[in-house]
């Protein structure tokens, strides 16, 4: 059959695969945000990969937060932060089993969340907060939490962290992106702020809610091989023209 009557060829698996370059292991491929958020169909997805990009959050304590704990318009009733915010609390009883990291003491009084680890909201995390409420979660919905299926005979029951996961993981190979894990947007996220903060670790940690500034600079005080100025001083001990 000719070429010009088909209506899909099939892939040459003689084509190279596009090379995504990767400024660390433990980093996502460059551009990776960008590339989910152009193929996701769903508000939920942009949304997720919009708050673990922003957030910084473990997808623990993303698949574990209840619709109270988010506190996104400035001022809210808690009187612990000032701007959009969201708390972690850790909870035992999840219906999705999602639990958080970190056992800091909150409580509900007045139907309204106190303490817990505090994480700041980015002015895109409240923006597909709105689009996912409004367009997609269930009117139904009477366990609370945050994320839930979309379809299928489980639609509306709570989101788990191993649907998150094999989310990113398809999406990377079906990207040509490489593998894609959750937890890397919070070593994105690390290296972001330390570097926006000017190395100051005790920023990152208290941005990104890590158990001290010391784990911040190990984990997160890499540089990237490929910066110019990492460039230049090699060159510079070398005794070459950068």
């Amino acid at each position: 059959m000719l070429g010009h009557v088909l209506k899909q060829m099939s892939a040459n698996k003689l084509r190279p695969k596009r090379v995504v370059r990767r400024r660390h292991p433990k980093l996502p491929p460059e551009g990776t945000r960008e590339s989910l958020l152009a193929d996701f169909k769903t508000a939920r997805d942009r949304m997720v990969v919009t708050w673990l990009d922003d957030g910084g959050f473990r997808i623990g304590e993303l698949t574990g937060m209840h619709l109270i704990d988010l506190h996104l318009r400035e001022n809210a009733r808690c009187g612990e932060c000032r701007s959009a915010h969201v708390h972690i609390c850790h909870r035992e009883t999840n219906a999705n089993r999602s639990r958080v990291k970190t056992k800091q003491d909150w409580v509900v009084q007045d139907g309204v969340v106190q303490g817990g680890a505090i994480r700041r909201a980015s002015s895109a995390m409240v923006h597909t907060y709105f689009d996912y409420m409004t367009t997609e979660y269930p009117s139904q919905v009477t366990h609370g939490m945050f994320l839930v299926n979309l379809s299928g005979p489980t639609a509306g029951l709570p989101w788990s962290t191993d649907s998150a996961r094999k989310l990113l993981r398809r999406a990377g190979y079906r990207l040509d992106l490489g593998l894609v894990r959750p937890h890397m947007f919070r070593h994105q996220f690390g290296s972001d702020v330390l570097d926006a903060a000017g190395g100051n670790a005790v920023i990152a940690r208290d941005a990104g809610g890590w158990a001290s500034a010391q784990t911040v600079e190990e984990v997160y005080g890499h540089t990237d091989v490929h910066d110019p100025a990492f460039v230049t001083a090699l060159n510079t001990v070398w005794g070459e023209p950068s």
